[in-house]
């Protein structure tokens, strides 16, 4: 058993070489990994709120969002549990789109991802500001669905998945780091897959 998954792994690096992280293997179907319920979100009153150490604060309906400026990243995703997912297909909202509506603050080094059922997760924001990180409500073509995080999950691409957190529905700035939901149970501050940034 140990020996096929070595062997699978050393076909999935000859394939993708430094596209996939070390100690991860490629799979084709997208696992449901949550922690809790799965929420269930009306979408007639959903609200993203954006607030903290930004210039002014802002609050988007479902309607409003889906109404800005829409952009595709295609990118690979790995989770902490060792699987990885190659050329995914997201759709959604840049954050560097976003951000133009609330101009965060000097001060501000660090987000809070807030989501639907308690979850939360932090981000430098430095990594949240990349090109193609998106909050996201398509997946290959469809709407993103429950249990993969929609309506709206954050994807950044270059750390493990966790930090893509899903059923997302706050983003507060702050000046210093704090910990998440995963992060106070011991996983990573940052999470990077090319460090192995797994567990602190």
């Amino acid at each position: 058993m140990a020996f096929d998954l070595l062997s699978r792994r050393s076909r999935d690096r000859e394939r993708y070489g430094d596209r996939l992280p070390p100690g991860q293997k490629v799979v084709e179907d997208w696992p449901v990994l949550t922690y809790g319920v799965t929420p269930i979100i009306d979408l007639d009153n959903w609200r993203l709120r954006i607030h903290g150490a930004v210039d002014r604060e802002a609050e988007f309906t479902w309607e409003q969002f889906r109404a800005l400026p829409s952009a595709t990243v295609t990118c690979d995703i790995h989770c902490v549990t060792s699987w990885s997912r190659m050329d995914n297909q997201f759709e959604g909202v840049l954050v560097r789109e976003l951000l133009q509506h609330v101009q965060p603050q000097p001060s501000a080094k660090h987000v809070m991802v807030h989501c639907h059922g308690g979850y939360a997760t932090n981000v430098p924001l430095s990594d949240l500001m990349r090109e193609n990180v998106l909050l996201a409500y398509r997946h290959d073509g469809r709407e993103l669905t429950a249990p993969h995080g929609g309506p709206l999950r954050l994807v950044i691409p270059h750390l493990y998945f966790w930090k893509s957190a899903k059923w997302v529905r706050g983003l507060e700035f702050i000046e210093n780091e704090e910990p998440g939901f995963w992060e106070v149970y011991g996983y990573h501050m940052r999470g990077d897959p090319w460090k192995e940034e797994r567990y602190s």
